[in-house]
């Protein structure tokens, strides 16, 4: 098992400490939070999205060391992904931390710092938060009627 010297390390210190996107949009297509009942922890994401694609985002994060490091790299590299992706990344952090499955990779590569969490279940879903912050406001703009184009 992982020793808490092995999670929290300098890496995840870097990762929270460059945390970018700090604040809220003024009108997003979605908003939305995940907490922690567990620690307390909250996320708040906004989205705006263009073109099939993350054009803008913000977020306020009150969370432990781990869900700021997640919350970093998801600002650094939300903009310019696809639903379809950042819905794969959740989907590959929780099989991550609760299958034992591999880390992201690519662009996503530095969440790997987070696979030591693996271990210690009661901080998965600290770990987690923003990923299910952005899933629920994808989910709200997704479950939107599609608005018909203007007649010329």
């Amino acid at each position: 098992m992982a020793d808490l010297d092995e999670i929290y390390n300098t890496k995840l210190i870097e990762l929270a400490g460059a945390s970018t996107r700090g604040q809220r949009l003024s009108a997003p297509d979605a908003t939305a939070t995940a907490h922690s009942k567990l620690c307390g922890s909250t996320v708040t994401v906004d989205l705006t999205v263009a073109g099939g694609k993350v054009a803008d985002y913000g977020q306020t994060v009150k969370a432990c060391l781990l869900g700021q490091a997640a919350a970093s790299v998801m600002a650094r590299e939300i903009v310019g992904s696809s639903p379809g992706e950042l819905h794969a990344i959740a989907a590959q952090m929780r099989a991550m931390l609760k299958e034992n499955g591999p880390p992201p990779t690519g662009r996503w590569a530095d969440l790997a710092a987070l696979e030591p969490v693996r271990n210690y279940r009661a901080r998965h879903a600290s770990t987690l938060l923003v990923f299910d912050a952005v899933e629920k406001a994808l989910d709200e703009i997704a479950a939107r009627p599609a608005v018909p184009a203007k007649a010329l």
